[in-house]
């Protein structure tokens, strides 16, 4: 059973995604105003960095936004074409022009936020990408006849010009995919017109990305919300109306207790203590380490307590399969996003690191965010990276 909690007190919300009573995915929302991840903006081009092939974007903020050449250019397949490397910025835009931009990484201390022309419009079924004709299938459907269904389905119902990201929830669905393509196109046709008749020279907000919440409920498996329970008439009201709307929740119970603290179900207060602890111990004895610079995240694997009761061999083994399971866990309770680097404890058989790479693998197809493992490098250290799911929560 899949539950999501809104604990909402004056100046934040506290978000616990919880699977049979284990938290799996948890958020501070301390003020919505401050997440502009996939917001879309009218941006004004402040100043062309020729010497990085970027620019500076207004969108409103107290700091100027980035923007990359490649960010600007109509978007490509990487697989079929390669950007013209004798393209400049300043072909590209020019001083005090007006761009349609979408946030796709939020500003933090040290800089503003990363945006991008190249706009990506979620929905249950597919991820809308306009002005591109790229049309593809999410890596975690395998099925190869399946995935030829899919981009053909699309393709014959898709307007010319637009392209799509089909998610994985779009498996067996048809006419639902259709319906979900019509009105994920209507809502970019009204993004875009009124992107086309803004005469302002200042820079606005054009369209707010969907919360939290609602992101949880495009991501996860249609049905898989048996409940979402609230403790605040504001937000009891704002599901109901979003479960009407959307049809996306027919099925979710939404309740409200109001008045109480509506973490204090299922121990969650105590899952979200042990969420700060640096050191995790494993049910074998082992423990794992999480560190956290500006640059990646170390996880460190140790035997700790257990000695195992056979060979050496097996002992290692049986801890870094077991920290490999508390690994894929962590990252996606605490939101780690970037590169990843995981040192095991050494293994001399190449089987037992294929099992561990493969299990790695499996278990992070669990993540609703995108993650790619890279392997074991010469140093023996395993190398992967993690989406972000709400890339300001990494400033909290």
């Amino acid at each position: 059973m899949i539950e999501i909690l809104i604990d909402k007190k004056k100046n934040e919300k506290e978000i616990a995604l919880v699977e049979n009573g284990n938290l799996i995915e948890y958020y501070i929302d301390e003020n919505e105003s401050t997440r502009r991840e996939g917001n879309l903006y009218v941006g004004i081009v402040k100043d062309i960095i020729k010497g990085m092939q970027a620019a500076f974007v207004d969108i409103g903020t107290e700091k100027n936004s980035f923007i990359h050449l490649k960010d600007v250019l109509p978007k490509i397949d990487e697989t079929k074409q390669k950007m013209d490397s004798n393209l400049k910025i300043s072909d590209a835009v020019k001083k005090g022009q007006k761009l349609l931009v979408q946030v796709k990484k939020d500003s933090n201390l040290q800089k503003g936020a990363r945006v991008s022309t190249h706009i990506n419009l979620p929905s249950k079924y597919v991820v809308l990408m306009p002005n591109t004709d790229i049309i593809t299938v999410s890596q975690k459907v395998e099925d190869k006849k399946e995935q030829e269904r899919l981009i053909k389905l699309v393709k014959e119902n898709i307007t010319k010009g637009n392209g799509a990201v089909i998610r994985t929830s779009a498996v067996g669905k048809e006419q639902e995919i259709i319906d979900d393509i019509k009105n994920i196109e209507n809502k970019w046709n009204k993004i875009n017109q009124k992107f086309q008749k803004t005469k302002t020279e200042k820079p606005m907000l054009i369209e707010k990305a969907e919360s939290i919440v609602e992101k949880m409920i495009l991501d996860l498996p249609e049905k898989s919300i048996e409940k979402i329970t609230v403790n605040d008439k504001e937000e009891y009201q704002k599901f109901q109306d979003f479960k009407k709307e959307s049809g996306y929740i027919n099925e979710t119970k939404i309740e409200i207790q109001e008045g109480n603290d509506v973490l204090d179900k299922y121990d969650i207060k105590k899952q979200i203590e042990k969420m700060q602890n640096r050191k995790i111990w494993l049910k074998c004895g082992g423990f794992i380490t999480i560190d956290k610079t500006e640059a990646l995240t170390a996880i460190d694997v140790n035997t700790g307590k257990y000695t195992g009761n056979k060979d050496m061999e097996q002992t290692v083994y049986k801890v870094n399969e077991e920290a490999t399971i508390e690994i894929a866990k962590q990252l996606r309770l605490r939101d780690i996003g970037g590169i990843v680097i995981i040192d095991y404890i050494d293994m001399a058989d190449e089987k037992d690191k294929e099992k561990i790479q493969k299990l790695l693998i499996e278990k992070l197809n669990n993540d609703r965010t995108k993650t790619q493992v890279e392997g074991f490098t010469k140093l023996d250290l395993m190398e992967m990276t993690r989406k972000h799911i709400c890339s300001h929560k990494e400033q909290k």
